[in-house]
């Protein structure tokens, strides 16, 4: 297909379903940022939610747009990329984290985008347009980021148990529910920095794809901006049905342990925005929530849940890349012109 083929009115619409994915992501993935800080009562589930949203735009001003350049350009080869690929990748990432949420299990937006976008490309071109070091470097991170948040989580909780071991429990208690307010942010942070920077990668994939923006032009800025704030919007209105699962069938957590896993959770997020690698908040999370467990006592994580998890995990990429290879499909009947 030719670029000039490509209609405002189809970029528009496509446009405004990566938008839907981004408020779907922050919606799902709101969980993340405030499963911890609901569950020890630091904070109430509608201050929660705002407090991240919050965080969730200001991380516009912090990250450089490394993670959109990794999925706009490196997951696969440019040259196949038109409205047919974009609409197959949206939809079966979209597809995937409403089949998620409803049953309660918090799997990866990010992923699931990864899934649809090499989904999409492959019904389109075959294997030989997929990007391998793009994708191996997100596939190796469904492992390294919850194991940075497992160690790190662990870490902290044994050194903090330390240093405060001569404190009462209540004073620790009202401590860290003071610093939990600052590891919330900083994960809502990084939560921002990571995420809304997939649907900014997936939009300027279609404006290049379309003629409308040169593969060598920066990002447009309607697109940073539009991104933060719809991904803002969706932790707004939060995805309560993980929440539980996130903050309480893992293990129960106390104040102290929320900011462990928080914290450690932070220091992924940051790292591999850094690094350009679009990784899962919710694998960041879930480890630091299970190091925390373990560091208190191996048999207060709930390893049944932790195993269900996973399962999720290993299929969120292989389910939504046969979704958007569908919709692929799907895609050419309803945008035939």
């Amino acid at each position: 297909m030719e670029v000039s083929q490509l209609s405002l009115g189809i970029v528009v619409a496509l446009v405004l379903v990566a938008l839907a994915f981004d408020f779907m992501n922050g919606f799902h993935d709101a969980a993340n940022s405030i499963a911890t800080v609901v569950s020890t009562r630091v904070l109430k589930p509608y201050q929660a939610v705002i407090l991240a949203a919050f965080f969730n735009f200001l991380a516009v001003f912090i990250f450089h747009l490394s993670v959109a350049n990794t999925v706009g350009k490196g997951i696969v080869d440019q040259g196949i990329v038109d409205h047919y690929v974009v609409f197959g990748a949206l939809i079966g990432a979209i597809a995937w984290n409403l089949i998620t949420w409803w049953y309660g299990i918090p799997s990866s937006s990010s992923h699931a985008l990864i899934g649809g976008i090499v989904g999409a490309g492959v019904a389109k071109a075959g294997t030989w347009a997929l990007i391998p070091a793009g994708i191996l470097k997100t596939v190796a991170f469904i492992i390294i980021s919850p194991l940075i948040g497992l160690l790190l989580g662990a870490a902290l909780l044994i050194a903090i148990s330390w240093i405060f071991r001569r404190t009462t429990p209540s004073r620790v208690d009202r401590l860290f529910r003071k610093l939990q307010l600052v590891s919330s942010s900083m994960y809502s942070l990084g939560h921002g920095g990571n995420d809304a920077q997939k649907t900014i990668g997936i939009i300027w994939m279609l404006l290049i794809a379309s003629g409308y923006s040169g593969a060598a032009d920066p990002v447009p800025t309607w697109v940073v901006i539009a991104c933060y704030v719809t991904i803002g919007l969706g932790t707004m209105f939060g995805g309560w049905r993980i929440v539980k699962t996130m903050g309480q069938r893992i293990t129960k957590i106390r104040p102290v342990g929320g900011f462990c896993a928080e914290l450690s959770g932070s220091v992924a997020l940051f790292l591999a925005t850094a690094f350009g690698i679009p990784v899962s908040t919710t694998h960041t999370i879930t480890g630091s929530i299970v190091g925390v467990g373990a560091a208190q006592n191996v048999s207060a994580v709930r390893w049944g849940v932790a195993g269900d998890l996973l399962w999720a995990w290993i299929l969120t990429i292989p389910c939504s890349a046969f979704i958007a290879g569908l919709a692929w499909w799907l895609g050419h009947v309803i945008f035939r012109t």
